[in-house]
């Protein structure tokens, strides 16, 4: 497993820690993060991932909420949810390609929610990344 997606993991749990405590928790995610057996580069991406979300969240809610018309933001399941944050965020930065983050998003899903959560989340970051990027950016068409 690379560096990246062990940061992206961290920072996913980071993430639904904060959702279901609140910022009271914040010192409680970094603990999570600080005490895995990860290393240090590591445990600076999750750091960086988790903040860098956090610092973005009304935007990234805002773009999850345009594009899961169906779907109230509070009602989708917590871990889903911070999938997608996650990726927006990754997607709205332009910090990695594209199919990177959507790939990344899948593996995330695949490895934490349901079976059905990886097409969900490939269908709302495939809209996304099509609009920031101007072209079909997405992961698998079978997911």
């Amino acid at each position: 497993m690379s560096r990246i997606h062990r940061a992206r993991r961290l920072a996913l749990q980071g993430l639904c820690l904060l959702d279901v405590q609140g910022d009271r928790a914040a010192d409680m995610a970094e603990g999570f993060i600080a005490e895995s057996r990860s290393d240090a580069q590591t445990h600076q991406l999750a750091r960086q991932l988790l903040s860098d979300v956090r610092a973005d969240l009304e935007a990234c809610d805002a773009t999850l909420a345009e594009y899961a018309r169906h779907w109230q933001l509070n009602r989708l399941a917590l871990v889903d949810r911070n999938i997608l944050r996650l990726a927006v965020c990754e997607l709205r930065a332009k910090s990695a390609p594209p199919r990177v983050v959507i790939a990344e998003a899948l593996k995330l899903a695949e490895e934490f929610s349901t079976a059905e959560s990886p097409r969900f989340v490939n269908g709302i970051l495939d809209a996304v990344a099509r609009d920031l990027y101007g072209e079909i950016a997405g992961g698998s068409e079978d997911q």
